[in-house]
C-alpha cells in the first residue's frame, strides 16, 4: 500500500507480482508478506476487512490495481508451479497429472487440491461480480504496469524475476481448450477487458 500515491497493488498468483513486490517494498508504507492467503488478498477481502483501516473510513479514498494473466498461460504457471519436486507426493502435487487432467479438475465445482488454485475472474471481482479493481494491467505486458508505478511513486523501479515456475512441457488439448472457453467464460471475459487475443 502506497498512502502518498493513493494506490493498493494486489497480488493475484501466478501474474509477476511477487517480483513486483521485491521492487517496491522499500517504497511501499505498508505490505502483506505472509501467511501467503492473507498476502493474496482479493477485492472483496480487501474492501470487507482493509479498506475502512486503510482508508481512515472512507477519509482517503486509495485506487486499487492487480495483473492477470492469459487464462491457458496462468493455469500453465499453477500446474508446473505444483509439480516442484518439494512437493512431490502430497496432495498438492501435479507431479502425475497431466496438463489436461488439471484443467478438467480446476473446471469442477470442488477441484482436488492439486486444482484448487482459485480464478483470477473472482480475485479482483467486487461482491455484485464487477470488476473491482481501477487499474488492471497485463503478464505479458509487466512493463506498463511498472510504467504506471513508476509514475505514480515518482521513482524507477527495477524489476527482476522471482518465483518462477518450473520449466515443464505443457500441452492442452484442442477439445480441452475448447472446454475451457465454455466452461469458464469469465476468465476470457477478464482478459479480453486488457486487450488480450480470446481465439482458442
Amino acid at each position: 500500500m502506497f498512502w502518498k500515491a493513493r494506490l493498493v497493488l494486489l497480488a493475484v498468483p501466478k501474474t509477476g507480482t511477487t517480483a513486483l513486490e521485491s521492487a517496491l517494498l522499500p517504497h511501499a508504507d505498508t505490505a502483506i508478506l505472509n501467511p501467503p492467503q492473507q498476502k493474496h488478498c482479493t477485492v472483496r477481502r480487501y474492501r470487507n476487512q482493509l479498506q475502512k483501516f486503510f482508508e481512515q473510513r472512507g477519509q482517503r479514498q486509495l485506487e486499487l490495481m492487480a495483473v492477470v494473466r492469459e487464462p491457458v498461460g496462468w493455469l500453465s504457471s499453477w500446474y508446473r508451479y505444483r509439480a516442484r519436486d518439494e512437493i512431490s507426493g502430497t496432495e498438492n502435487s501435479t507431479a502425475e497429472v497431466t496438463f489436461d487432467d488439471f484443467v478438467d479438475a480446476w473446471l469442477e465445482d470442488t477441484p482436488p487440491e492439486f486444482a484448487k488454485v482459485g480464478r483470477q475472474s473472482r480475485f479482483v471481482s467486487a461482491e455484485d461480480g464487477s470488476l473491482g479493481v481501477d487499474h488492471l494491467f497485463r503478464h505479458d505486458q509487466l512493463d506498463r504496469a511498472v510504467s504506471f508505478l513508476e509514475d505514480r511513486l515518482k521513482t524507477p523501479l527495477e524489476l527482476g524475476r522471482s518465483n518462477v515456475s518450473p520449466a515443464r512441457p505443457v500441452d492442452l488439448s484442442a477439445a480441452m481448450e475448447a472446454r475451457l472457453h465454455t466452461e469458464a467464460p469469465e476468465e476470457f471475459d477478464l482478459w479480453s477487458r486488457v486487450g488480450g487475443d480470446l481465439v482458442p
